[in-house]
């Protein structure tokens, strides 16, 4: 086999792709991809033993189809400092030695037959839906969410993102237990019903790997797997069995005073504040009145403490209440209004966090756990 593909073009694919190999495998092929050559186009195909991702390029001079293993990780890294030029592969079907050459250089490597490689054969059942979007829909909806997701093992239908697939919107929801936001995009109709956990992984590699104007199709076989495809990627992951919490009983619906701020001052203000916290917890402390919020937070075991004043509309009485200083800064650095609205009940109850305006067909609702505080 023999074919001719530019370094820059096979380094974008190949370091993709790689991203869903693990640092660690059990099984020493996942360290390798999978190339298989046809019909003019090199299929590039990585796999962590659960989920596979494949790139397809276009390749030149093309002699003979097959496929063959090769190290990920020394490709990878031989591409990431190879200058742009035309690289020649010449494989030896019977050694399975590899050549790459280009015109100042040429390398060696052994590849390990394709036979080898693990097929995870996710094939569509009877019960399978699909539906297709530009990867904006998608990207968004992860973008939003993907910061509340769980990471503790005891809770596994929390670590990652649910998708709520209705014939007229779909929705993301994440929750940690501590924090919980849902993204609604009533913009897209994918006209089908169903629903799914994507586990954190493959919710990062959809993000680092799909671009915003590719038309992705997304098929899902409930309880076995979902499958991402555009012209130039496929995405097969596995989904996260068991059942999501109820989100729609989590979101507080009386929480009747609202705190408006200047988005844009409150993050700066929070940044400085939360250099002084304890970080054993992280509690910023909030003093809300109608007109003025005081932010605070103090280390007793240094005795050090910061605090500020932000002009604010407060549609309620004087309340005390305590929030993780970095949950804050995650929701407010997600919004793109210049105001930033909490929906308060008292200090016990969850805050619901919104911008000031929502862009047209989504509704986009944060929901943050007040901390235990006594006195300011």
């Amino acid at each position: 086999m023999k074919f001719t593909v530019p370094s820059k073009k096979l380094h974008t694919f190949a370091s993709s792709v790689s991203k869903v190999i693990n640092a660690k495998n059990a099984l020493t092929i996942l360290n390798y991809f999978l190339f298989q050559i046809k019909d003019s186009t090199l299929t590039i195909t990585a796999c962590d033993g659960e989920n596979t991702l494949c790139g397809r390029i276009a390749i030149m001079d093309v002699e003979g189809e097959g496929e063959f293993c090769i190290d990920a990780r020394k490709v990878v890294e031989l591409l990431r400092v190879m200058p742009e030029q035309e690289l020649v592969f010449d494989i030896d079907e019977a050694t399975l030695s590899i050549e790459m050459t280009h015109p100042n250089g040429s390398y060696r490597f052994m590849g390990i037959s394709g036979n080898e490689y693990p097929r995870l054969g996710r094939a569509e059942g009877e019960e399978s839906i699909s539906f297709t979007t530009k990867g904006s829909t998608i990207l968004r909806g992860l973008d939003y969410t993907a910061l509340a997701t769980g990471t503790e093992q005891i809770r596994p239908a929390m670590m990652g993102v649910y998708w709520d697939i209705k014939p007229e919107s779909l929705t993301f929801v994440a929750t940690d237990t501590r924090k919980l936001v849902k993204f609604e995009d009533r913009g897209f109709a994918p006209g089908v019903t169903g629903s799914f956990i994507l586990p954190n992984k493959s919710t990062n590699v959809f993000r680092s790997v799909f671009g915003k104007e590719e038309d992705v199709k997304v098929t899902l076989v409930p309880m076995q797997g979902v499958t991402f495809e555009t012209d130039t990627f496929t995405f097969e992951s596995r989904v996260i069995k068991g059942k999501f919490p109820d989100y729609e009983r989590v979101i507080p619906q009386n929480n009747p005073y609202m705190l408006t701020l200047d988005r844009q001052q409150f993050i700066t203000a929070v940044r400085r504040v939360s250099l002084f916290v304890d970080e054993g917890h992280g509690l910023i402390k909030f003093r809300v009145s109608p007109d003025l919020l005081t932010v605070k937070a103090s280390d007793n075991q240094y005795n050090t403490s910061g605090e500020e004043k932000l002009s604010a509309i407060f549609s309620g009485d004087d309340m005390i209440i305590g929030f993780s200083s970095s949950y804050l800064l995650e929701f407010a650095g997600v919004l793109w209004t210049d105001d930033i609205i909490f929906k308060l009940a008292d200090r016990s109850r969850p805050a619901v966090i919104v911008p000031s305006e929502d862009k047209a067909d989504t509704t986009l609702t944060m929901i943050l756990m007040p901390m235990n505080i006594t006195e300011f």
